[in-house]
């Protein structure tokens, strides 16, 4: 396993971290046991970082990365996310007392005394704007109750919005080779100012797997049905905002980036690696076999500038003008 800086944070993460949506919840039925056989698979390999947030599962991936790191909290970090329990438009979801309940309940379902990195969960640009939320993060700070604390953003507009906070030590953003605007600006600036990257839905929610037909369904539980045209939250979130059936037709056309890295999530995983400007990509799992799926990408061989060009070329020209949502 390589590490790299998150920013100027004083953490040193694996490159290749996990989310833990899947195993929480929203991605269809989740086996606690399998679950926790992933993760154990993870950390056997040197992973040191996982990211959850307190509406996965309503905490439960927060109470399976208890049990999963019990013992070594000092050396395996967590990053958890707050406010999508309540109304995400009310500016009292973020005064210090609110804040303060949610940063309490993460920490006694973690089993922790304090958050490695504690993140806004995707607001709404006004409470960005605002700013009031950032000096309550500052006072837990100073309190001892979080280490660092960032932002899970929608937008490059929103992450260059946070980078006007001088505290903020990280960026959480969605970017694979479907969505590769934040690259151009808001990675650059990012690392200029010791913030670090952790890049979310690196499969485009499996579209970059390759093995999704027009006729694949999704049980009801799971996002990639109920979420499908944002209808429960951001569209961007979901196939990375692309209508499913056009973004398994584009797949077909990237079956290339697989070749001789294995299959194409190595592939895509290692486009991602390839960009020094992120500290880490933290796909999600379901099980021990998805975890080695995904740390193989470790492995495959890097993309060429040839090959970078021509990812660069499909997304202008091919990509693009399908994503949904503003980002």
């Amino acid at each position: 396993m390589k590490y790299r800086d998150l920013g100027s944070s004083g953490l040193s993460v694996s490159e290749i971290s996990f989310g833990t949506w899947a195993i929480g919840g929203s991605w269809g039925s989740v086996n606690d046991e399998e679950s926790l056989n992933g993760l154990a698979r993870a950390i056997d390999a040197g992973v040191n970082f996982f990211d959850t947030a307190d509406v996965y599962g309503s905490g439960h991936s927060e109470e399976l990365l208890a049990k999963a790191t019990r013992g070594r909290e000092d050396r395996i970090y967590i990053a958890t996310k707050f406010c999508r329990q309540g109304n995400l438009g009310d500016p009292g979801n973020y005064s210090e007392q609110t804040v303060r309940s949610y940063c309490e309940a993460s920490l006694k379902r973690l089993n922790r005394e304090r958050l490695d990195l504690y993140q806004i969960h995707c607001p709404p640009i006004e409470i960005l704007r605002d700013g009031s939320v950032f000096t309550v993060l500052d006072k837990l700070q100073e309190e001892g109750k979080i280490r660092c604390y960032g932002v899970s953003v929608e937008t490059v507009e929103e992450g260059l919005l946070c980078l006007q906070y001088p505290n903020v030590r990280a960026l959480q953003v969605i970017y694979n080779i479907f969505r590769q605007k934040p690259a151009d600006e808001l990675f650059p600036r990012a690392k200029a100012q010791g913030v670090g990257i952790l890049v979310r839905l690196p499969l485009a929610s499996g579209l970059l797997t390759g093995k999704f037909s027009e006729d694949t369904t999704f049980a009801p539980d799971d996002h990639r049905n109920f979420n499908r045209n944002g209808e429960s939250f951001n569209v961007g979130e979901t196939f990375a905002g692309l209508p499913f059936e056009t973004g398994v037709a584009l797949s077909r056309k990237l079956a290339w980036i697989g070749e001789g890295r294995g299959n194409m999530a190595r592939g895509a995983i290692r486009w991602i690696l390839d960009n020094p400007d992120i500290t880490c990509v933290i796909p999600g799992f379901r099980n021990a076999k998805q975890v080695e799926d995904n740390l193989a990408a470790l492995d495959a061989k890097p993309f060429s500038a040839e090959e970078q060009e021509r990812l660069r070329s499909f997304y202008r020209s091919e990509v693009h003008d399908h994503i949904r949502g503003a980002y």
